[in-house]
């Protein structure tokens, strides 16, 4: 054999080792993620206060800055001084009704004392008549003034409603400018910074839990009926010190129908297939990045 041929010959052997070699070793791949929450503000005004860095990891409920509410603060304090204005107008029922109620009582001493002389014939039936009638009057005077002053504190009362609905809407706002993690994680991205006016509904920064991160993959319709909800399986990843790093995942979701591969499988005719997407949950040591390629082994 010449060296020619012992060489093609040695290189055929070494093609068909690396093809061998190069045979997949795991059932599925994918890429990690993880649910990103984009916090945005919720009133508006210049931001005094951002206390974030990106790869600070946050509390929930964690208080992280303010937006300025000098203009809230000072629309609070006119409405509170319009409705002490109002209740200025208030009548003093009990001081108006006390005159009449005194009348009342004169007028019913006076009717006892002559219908006492009426009874020894010192006084006349038309005097005590003539008492009665007042008395009505008074009486029905006191009731009028009494429904009159009622309905003017009522009329007051009802315009503070709506200033006091006013004030609650404010202090919501005001209690909205303070700017106020909603969930734990670790800040991906900072879109804003101390200083910038921002508003309702404008993106501050986005927020992820990555301590535990899920591998999103794809099976095939055959290794389907492998798999079933709250699985052990191997996730493994690709680490430069060694040939792959292992971890325990938990399988959290199954695709309940099929879908095309996506464009992210490398040949045309893997990605005309139908697969089924599932999700992976794993305990993350630091290790995992969001977007980082995973294979499964199940």
């Amino acid at each position: 054999m010449g060296l020619k041929s012992y060489t093609l010959l040695l290189a055929c052997f070494t093609l068909l080792g690396a093809c061998s070699s190069g045979k997949n070793e795991f059932d599925a791949t994918g890429n990690f993620e993880a649910d990103e929450v984009v916090v945005s503000s919720e009133a508006a005004g210049k931001i005094l206060q951002l206390n974030i860095e990106e790869g600070q990891t946050l509390k929930q409920g964690e208080q992280i800055g303010y937006i300025d509410t000098l203009q809230l603060y000072l629309k609070k304090k006119q409405l509170q001084y319009s409705i002490k204005a109002v209740l200025a107008k208030q009548p003093d029922v009990a001081t108006q009704l006390a005159t009449i109620q005194e009348q009342i009582e004169t007028a019913k001493k006076e009717k006892t004392r002559f219908e006492n002389l009426l009874k020894d014939d010192a006084a006349t039936q038309k005097q005590v008549d003539d008492l009665n009638a007042q008395l009505a009057l008074l009486q029905k005077q006191y009731h009028a003034l009494q429904s009159s002053l009622s309905t003017t504190t009522q009329s007051l009362k009802s315009e503070v409603v709506p200033l006091s609905i006013q004030i609650e809407q404010i202090n919501d706002q005001i209690e909205k400018s303070i700017i106020t993690n909603p969930v734990k994680g670790t800040v991906l991205v900072k879109y804003a910074e101390e200083k910038e006016v921002t508003g309702p509904g404008k993106a501050l920064y986005k927020i992820a839990d990555i301590s535990s991160i899920t591998l999103r993959a794809y099976i095939s319709g055959d290794q389907l009926s492998a798999l079933k909800l709250g699985q052990k399986v191997t996730v493994m990843v690709d680490d430069l010190k060694t040939t792959s790093k292992k971890y325990e995942g938990e399988i959290t979701w199954i695709a309940s129908k099929a879908e095309f591969t996506p464009k992210t499988i490398q040949t045309k005719e893997e990605r005309a297939n139908l697969v089924y997407a599932l999700k992976v949950k794993v305990k993350n040591d630091g290790f995992l990045k969001i977007g980082m390629y995973g294979e499964l082994i199940f």
